[in-house]
């Protein structure tokens, strides 16, 4: 049996090279994202060995059911009609016996579905997380948030759901045979009814089906929009706080959930109008069945014991055909579900191996093409620009980094889901996915135009650049668990290492803050550090990792001045002789710099020491002038706060 969790398989470099050397055509680990259908098919093929036990202990669990009715007709007609208290005894302990069996299995059988349920739903969550490292900073760009996180936790649930229904329907399928093979042994009239119920019950519904699809479609696509709504909320909260916008988004989160209920109850109408049609066309088939049986009793066709057998035939059977109702519409909502998850994991890497891949020279000139500049190895070099955004481009494009698109293609379906309009929709949404995707595909494959020591970025392996070059900015990542391992999330670091990477970042306090110290507990996203807190604690996480190149945009834009100062002179001490570069207009940092590269436009406009550049560079000179008055007015502020405490 599969052991729990499921091993989900890491993605190639891209899916291309894989099917080009037939991997995929030989490992069905892979997900199958040809059509929904195909990838549940995938999904339930991976868990077969649970579906086989349920469907096995299931078969037991309906034995009473399908059973029941055939050993209390046989107790009527040979014990108590027949004056046999032998015989009546023997069926009975028969049927004990087999209630007994079916009331025991059904633990076993519910064990084996809520497994198969959890194997499904984490499987996709592994499948969720695996891409999403495969795609790195690009997933964002391509799909919004809200739909990632959407096909983690509610998609997955609903794969989890089919799980359950699948080896729950295939058991009752089984009982339903038995039931027809009993009832067709005893009437051939009633037996023929038996068997064409089913179908009958299915074909009524199947009208109802797909509008419940599309009503589903919308509702599933407005709950990924109000995930993405609150995420981003959550994200710049403290800035909203700042900036009085929390009742501004607050009204359009309520907005958005309003919408989100409204195809809620869209969905919910023809759910009922499906449950409703199973009720009662399962209730006609009851009481059809149970008319026929007492007619032929009437006929003297069928005895007693054998009339009561098939009522207990017809009250049996609503079960297995709702069950069979019931995969219907969970098939349904899986095939919703897995749309949105095979536009996620369809979604492929814009990096292409190079075809002769060269190494990265060490200690070498690096040159960036488009701005000028030169990054010298071994120097602290920072880069000024009065557009924090030139800076942080010229950082992407060291670290490989494709830019920001303006946001990721939105997922709403429009409020006409039966129109033209709607299906139009669709198809400028996969338009504008390709269109972004080809785009990200011939800049990341073209030539890259940074080199180290001659050798442009494009001639490396990813993975190699990665090793090398380490960028880090203020939006990185602090991610729940111990103090320790948010700064050594590997477990490479000694405790003296450990703390002098603290100490660099003047992050002390942040060891000091925590109860447990190193083992002391930080919330998601760094929830419960203040904003230069958290800061200091991802500065200190990257000079650990002490990479040959050291990228840091705005390492010390959340601190104030003072703590901005210790941490300028510990980071050129700590970093001396490896080349590391920062971005920012703090003349606190540029006085410890060996290189200041200005920008203007994008453009070097010059080059040298913090001293050189303020003597003889009027545009830099009021760049970093305008720095200090910042400065110096942020100083002010925060003495007169330290005085107040």
């Amino acid at each position: 049996m599969q052991d729990f969790p499921p091993e989900v398989p890491a993605y190639p470099t891209s899916s291309a090279s894989a099917e080009a050397s037939g991997s995929r055509g030989r490992d069905r680990s892979f997900p199958d994202t040809r059509s929904p259908a195909r990838f549940l098919v995938w999904l339930l093929g991976r868990q077969r060995d649970v579906l086989l036990a349920v469907f096995a202990t299931g078969i037991l669990v309906f034995l009473p059911g399908a059973l029941g009715p055939y050993l209390v007709g046989r107790a009527v007609d040979e014990g108590i009609i027949a004056g046999s208290m032998s015989g009546l005894l023997t069926w009975s302990l028969i049927l004990l016996g087999v209630i007994a069996l079916g009331a025991g299995v059904g633990v076993a059988m519910h064990t084996f579905a809520v497994r198969g349920w959890l194997l499904a739903l984490y499987q996709t969550t592994k499948l969720v997380t695996r891409k999403s490292t495969q795609m790195g900073h690009v997933l964002s760009q391509r799909l919004p948030t809200g739909e990632v996180l959407s096909v983690a936790s509610g998609d997955s649930n609903k794969y989890g759901a089919l799980s359950e229904t699948v080896g729950r329907a295939a058991s009752a399928f089984f009982a339903f045979g038995v039931v027809v093979a009993l009832v067709l042994h005893t009437s051939v009239p009633l037996g023929l009814l038996t068997l064409v119920a089913a179908p009958v019950l299915v074909f009524v519904a199947t009208p109802l089906l797909r509008p419940l699809q599309r009503r589903q479609a919308v509702e599933r696509s407005r709950t990924s929009d109000l995930t993405s709504l609150a995420t981003d909320i959550v994200a710049g909260l403290r800035i909203l706080r700042g900036i009085g916008g929390e009742r501004t988004f607050g009204r359009n989160y309520a907005a958005q959930s309003q919408r989100v209920r409204q195809a809620g109850v869209a969905a919910g109408i023809w759910q009922g109008a499906v449950d409703a049609t199973g009720v009662l066309v399962s209730g006609l088939f009851l009481v059809l069945l149970t008319w026929l049986g007492a007619r032929q009793v009437v006929a003297g066709e069928l005895s007693i014991g054998q009339l009561i057998s098939f009522f207990g035939f017809a009250t049996f059977m609503v079960m297995p055909i709702y069950t069979f109702f019931e995969l219907a519409q969970k098939w349904i909502q899986a095939l919703v579900s897995a749309h949105k998850t095979i536009a996620l994991l369809e979604t492929e890497p814009p990096w292409r191996a190079p075809a002769e891949p060269r190494d990265l020279p060490r200690d070498a000139v690096i040159h960036d093409e488009a701005s000028g500049a030169q990054i010298h190895p071994g120097e602290l070099t920072v880069v000024v620009s009065a557009l924090p955004d030139d800076s942080a481009a010229l950082a992407d494009r060291i670290g490989r980094y494709l830019p920001a698109a303006a946001g990721p293609v939105s997922t709403e379906l429009e409020e006409d889901v039966k129109g033209r309009t709607a299906r139009q929709t669709r198809a400028q949404r996969l338009a504008q996915r390709r269109e972004r995707a080809e785009a990200d595909r011939e800049r990341a494959t073209r030539r890259w135009g940074v080199t180290v020591g001659g050798v442009d970025l494009s001639e490396v392996p990813l993975a190699r650049v990665r090793e090398r070059i380490l960028v880090s900015d203020a939006a990185s990542m602090v991610f729940g668990g111990t103090l320790q391992r948010a700064l050594d999330p590997h477990g490479r670091l000694s405790r003296t290492e450990a703390e002098q990477a603290m100490l660099v970042a003047s992050a002390e306090d942040v060891f000091e803050a925590l109860p447990g110290g190193w083992q002391g507990y930080l919330d998601e996203r760094g929830r419960g550090l203040s904003g230069g807190q958290r800061q200091r604690l991802v500065l200190a996480r990257a000079l650990a990792t002490d990479p040959e190149v050291l990228v840091l945009v705005e390492p010390t834009s959340a601190v104030d001045a003072h703590t901005e100062a210790r941490i300028a002179e510990r980071l050129a001490e700590h970093r001396r002789g490896r080349t590391t570069v920062v971005t920012s207009v703090s003349p606190l940092l540029t006085r410890w710099a060996d290189r200041v590269v200005f920008l203007v436009d994008g453009q070097l406009a010059g080059s040298g020491t913090h001293e050189e550049l303020v003597a003889d560079n009027a545009a830099y000179q009021r760049v970093v002038v305008r720095a200090m008055d910042e400065d110096e007015e942020a100083s002010d502020v925060q003495d007169t706060r330290d005085l107040a405490r």
